[in-house]
């Protein structure tokens, strides 16, 4: 199945018919498609999508390429399998991450970041979870940062007092699928004359700094440790670019979490 899935984005119903296929290819070459959907859990139309998606004119079409895999001897591939592919899709990202740091304008994000104040975060959906993890670390070193995870007007109020405080920049965290409300939210902060930071998945995406990484597209859902990466690389910058101002808060961080017991001491029992 791998030349006939590489690169191609599948959605979540999509990818549960790829997986099913890789793992029963040797009796899925004679099932119709009504029956394979039932096998892999999806409707008939979407396994009629798939086999488009994959450039083939129907499911048929689909069956009869993959019949040669199976009469010319290929074997199963069992669900261990399918997820040590998916380790190794993702140790190829960020082996091409490491490859392109020195390309990527990581210590102009830095210092970009670092001097504004407030700094917002922006992530919705998939990528809220980045953005909260990023946001956690910046707080660290950093003293106002605003993290916007929630859509709708609550969203356009968060970039507008952020930029009434002094806000001159928004990080934001997109990736697929991408939500139309995040992309707006970035066009209205340029017009409050808020500039844009995007950690994402594409080089091409219209913002002053854009820092990609690719995903792991191999599971139902998206993985996402090469952005992630960069994200804490990203921190990495923020911190080189205020190194008295990143010693003292983290000190001052060490001292308060001694005063509240706020994690536990040594191994945990």
């Amino acid at each position: 199945m791998e030349p006939l899935l590489n690169g191609r984005r599948l959605s979540p119903v999509q990818r549960r018919i790829a997986h099913y296929l890789s793992e029963h290819l040797d009796e899925a070459i004679f099932l119709s498609s009504v029956e394979l959907a039932e096998r892999a859990g999806v409707s008939q139309p979407s396994v009629t999508r798939f086999a488009v998606v994959l450039g083939f004119a129907g499911y048929p079409e689909l069956r009869q390429a993959l019949r040669p895999m199976v009469m010319g001897g290929a074997v199963e591939a069992p669900r261990d399998s399918l997820l040590r592919g998916a380790f190794d899709n993702e140790i190829r990202n960020l082996t091409l991450l490491r490859e392109r740091l020195a390309s990527l304008p990581l210590k102009e994000a830095g210092e970009a970041l670092a001097a504004t104040e407030p700094l917002v975060v922006l992530g919705l959906r998939v990528s809220s979870g980045l953005a909260t993890t990023f946001a956690y670390y910046a707080r660290r070193i950093h003293p106002d940062v605003r993290l916007l995870t929630h859509g709708g007007s609550e969203l356009a109020d968060g970039l507008h007092a952020a930029r009434r405080a002094g806000a001159e920049w928004v990080v934001a965290v997109l990736l697929p699928r991408y939500p139309v409300e995040a992309v707006q939210a970035l066009e209205y902060a340029g017009k409050l004359g808020l500039r844009t930071a995007v950690i994402t998945d594409k080089p091409g995406f219209p913002a002053e700094i854009v820092l990609d990484a690719p995903v792991g597209d191999r599971l139902v859902f998206d993985s996402h440790a090469a952005p992630l990466a960069l994200a804490m690389a990203l921190v990495e910058a923020m911190a080189d670019a205020a190194p008295l101002r990143t010693q003292a808060r983290l000190e001052e961080y060490e001292r308060m979490t001694d005063e509240t017991g706020t994690f536990v001491q040594g191994d945990p029992d």
